[in-house]
Formats: C-alpha cells, sequence, structure tokens
C-alpha cells in the first residue's frame, strides 16, 4: 500500500509518499508560494532533487503538480497516480470534535471548518488541502484527517481547563488544547519500544522543539499536560511566537501604544520568541552565531529556552509522581547539543545525567545519552510524524 502524507499551509504544501510496505519513503517535496508570483515545486527522490517553477494559483494545481513529480520524469517512483492507496492529512485543530484520527467525508470537512477560529492560520490551509486532494485524486481514494490536537485529548479537567468563567469553556471551546500531538505520540511510543517496555509503564517527558515547541507529560501512554494551549502561542519561547506571559501585557501594550488586538496578535505570533528577544533572527542557528560573537540578546534568547524547558521537566515529574525517560525531538531537539547539555545540567537530583561525549553525535535516529546507571534514561529521537500519519491512514482504510 502506497501512502500519500499531506502537510498543507496556507501557500504550501509539503508531500512525502511512503510504501507501506517496509514503511519506505520513495519520494517527498515541497510546493511553495502558492497563489503568489513565483511559485515552485522542488521534488526529492533519495539524494537526487529537481525544482520546477510552475504557477500554482491554488492548491488544486500544487496537487496536479505533485502527480506530475511522481509520475514523469527524473523523479518518477509510480507508474501511475492510481497507485497512491490513500491520502493522510496533518490537521491541526480537532477541538473536541476529533479525539483520534478519522476517514473524511463532507461532514468532517464542515466541522475541521468550524473549528477555523481556534486556529485560523492552519485549518483553513488543511480545508483547502483536502478540497484539492479529492479534485484531483477524485472521490474514490480514501482521504484520512490526523489531527495535532488529538494525542492531548487524555488530559484531565484538572489540566486542560482555564480559570476564567465556565461559559467560555462551554460556549466557546476556551481551554488547553495542545499541539505537536502526532510528533509526541511517534516520539514517546518509539522511547518505550527502544526501553522494552509498554507505554503503560512508563513517565515520558517529550520535548519536541523547533521553530515551534512544546512539551508533554506522557504518563502510562496518556498526556497529562502539556505546554501549548488553546492555540499553539503559549508556553515556552519559540522562534517567533512569545510564549507564556502575563495576560494583561496585551491591553497594556495596546493602550500604551494604539496597537488593535488583532495587530499586537501579530506581534505576540510572529515578532517575538528568538527573534523578538535577539533583534537577530527567529532561527536557533542564527542565534547560536550571534551569541558566540559577544550578542548579549542572542544568548539571553537561548538562556531563556533552556531555563523555561528545565521548569516543565520538573513541574512535569513532580505532576506525574516521577520520570523514567527525557525525550528530545524535532529540529532544536534532534540537532542543538547545546540545549540539550544546559537542559540536562544540574539535574542529577532528579536521575537525569547525560554523556556528554554522546550529546555530541548526530545522524542517528535513537541516540542514547545516558549515563550507565543513571536513575532516568534520556534519548533523542528524530520524530516522524509523516510515517504516524501513514501508519493511522493505512489503520483506519484497511478496515473500509
Amino acid at each position: 500500500m502506497k501512502i500519500l502524507v499531506i502537510n498543507c499551509g496556507s501557500s504550501s504544501l509539503k508531500y512525502q509518499l511512503i510504501d507501506m510496505d517496509g514503511e519506505k519513503v520513495l519520494c517527498k517535496g515541497l510546493c511553495e508560494r502558492i497563489g503568489i508570483e513565483g511559485s515552485v515545486i522542488t521534488h526529492k527522490v533519495g539524494g537526487s532533487k529537481w525544482e520546477e517553477h510552475i504557477p500554482f494559483p491554488t492548491h488544486t494545481e500544487a496537487f496536479a503538480a505533485v502527480v506530475k513529480m511522481m509520475t514523469e520524469g527524473e523523479g518518477k517512483v509510480i507508474s501511475d497516480m492510481k497507485e497512491v492507496s490513500a491520502i493522510g492529512h496533518r490537521v491541526v485543530h480537532g477541538g473536541e470534535k476529533f479525539k483520534a484520527s478519522c476517514l473524511v467525508t463532507d461532514d468532517v470537512v464542515k466541522t475541521i471548518n468550524e473549528l477555523a477560529p481556534l486556529a485560523p492560520l492552519h485549518n483553513p490551509a488543511g480545508v483547502l488541502g483536502l478540497e484539492a486532494a479529492k479534485k484531483v485524486f477524485g472521490a474514490d481514494v480514501p482521504n484520512v484527517a490526523v489531527f495535532d490536537t488529538a494525542f492531548h485529548s487524555t488530559m484531565p479537567a484538572k489540566s486542560y481547563m482555564y480559570a476564567l468563567p465556565y461559559e467560555y469553556y462551554e460556549k466557546y471551546g476556551v481551554r488547553r488544547y495542545g499541539f505537536h500531538g502526532t510528533s509526541h505520540r511517534y516520539v514517546s511510543k518509539t522511547a518505550a519500544e527502544y526501553l522494552g517496555k509498554k507505554p503503560e509503564e512508563l513517565k515520558i517527558v517529550t520535548c519536541h522543539m523547533g521553530n515551534g515547541s512544546s512539551i508533554a507529560a506522557v504518563d502510562g501512554g496518556k498526556v497529562l499536560d502539556t505546554t501549548m494551549g488553546m492555540t499553539p502561542l503559549s508556553g515556552l519561547i519559540m522562534g517567533t511566537r512569545s510564549g507564556d506571559m502575563d495576560p494583561s501585557i496585551p491591553g497594556f501594550i495596546e493602550n500604551a501604544t494604539g496597537m488593535t488586538p488583532a495587530e499586537f496578535d501579530a506581534v505576540m505570533n510572529k515578532k517575538s520568541g528568538f527573534l523578538g528577544i535577539s533583534g537577530v533572527s527567529s532561527d536557533k542557528r542564527d542565534l547560536d552565531a550571534a551569541a558566540e560573537s559577544g550578542n548579549e540578546r542572542a544568548k539571553l534568547a537561548n538562556d531563556m529556552l533552556i531555563y523555561q524547558v528545565k521548569k516543565y521537566i520538573g513541574g512535569y515529574a513532580a505532576a506525574m509522581g516521577g520520570l523514567d525517560c527525557l525525550v528530545f525531538c524535532g529540529g532544536i531537539g534532534e540537532n542543538d547539543e547545546g540545549v540539550r547539555a544546559g537542559v540536562c545540567r544540574d539535574m542529577e537530583f532528579l536521575g537525569i545525567q547525560i554523556d556528554e561525549e554522546k550529546n555530541n553525535t548526530r545522524g542517528q535516529d535513537i541516540l542514547d545519552l545516558t549515563v550507565p546507571g543513571a536513575k532516568v534514561k534520556v534519548l533523542v529521537i528524530c520524530t516522524n510524524e509523516e510515517l504516524m500519519i501513514a501508519r493511522d491512514t493505512k489503520e483506519i482504510v484497511e478496515k473500509l
């Protein structure tokens, strides 16, 4: 069975074609600048790459270009689009409606659209991808929606409720939902397999850190708590997002500057985080280079990330009543040995000790950093959200 995995943004479309017989990636790529002048598709097969500038007025044309790349020319990996058995879609927000992956129907698309106020930058893009896939592949090819929020649906009310009037939850769905759930699910499951344990036997903290970052407390295979909230803005300092802050700050800044709520919302989402603190960049690699050159604000942004991650690990260990395993994943988690070292430093009281030499290693799917005899296993796991989406899609389609 070959499954096409799709992750749609408002002007982008990422894809992977995975042969589930051996879970092999046949090709992957990215359509950029959809609806914008200068649109381009980048297609990769193994170590080879092709790039083509094609107009993409909508996501439908982008999907057609993906099909062409997969079935024609030097980057061809299948003979016909009919070889694609199903399509799995990443959908960011499932609200309280979707607590597991599901087959896409017209009603599902309608509900995802209705949840758009909870994820205005993401859910409408997901719907565009779902509709475009149906147009290009036809109604006979099943589509499956895999929700970022679903893995976090096990959180108890004491974790997900905000101390606001209860009617806001009842009427508007104001609560903590959490994100990066597909990644947290993949790495926590992979960690359990590596340790030779059942997920039900473990207390794990998973740290997904990249341009967007979140931490989850996974107790017995279920999420007890996570750092992101109703939207992906809360929690840790991120590339351009502020993370947690005093909720009175928006009103204070709006009164002081004359900004509208929408304008300051854009500041919190797009001009804050690493970029806002450092004034240099939202990219952690640029921050590190600036810090090494003596830029104190870049160093401060890095210190803030490490400090916040340490706080959450300690807090989640307390909430779970213990800690068996700490997992780092995501672009920063997998590649930034300095952040990992900083987070794990002075954490011996929790049973966390890492081998500094192993911590400088890269390029492994699973890297065990644990010092022999340490109570808590510390792992670096290359997350694979696309494979998780493909597995869910296969499981659902095989039941049809």
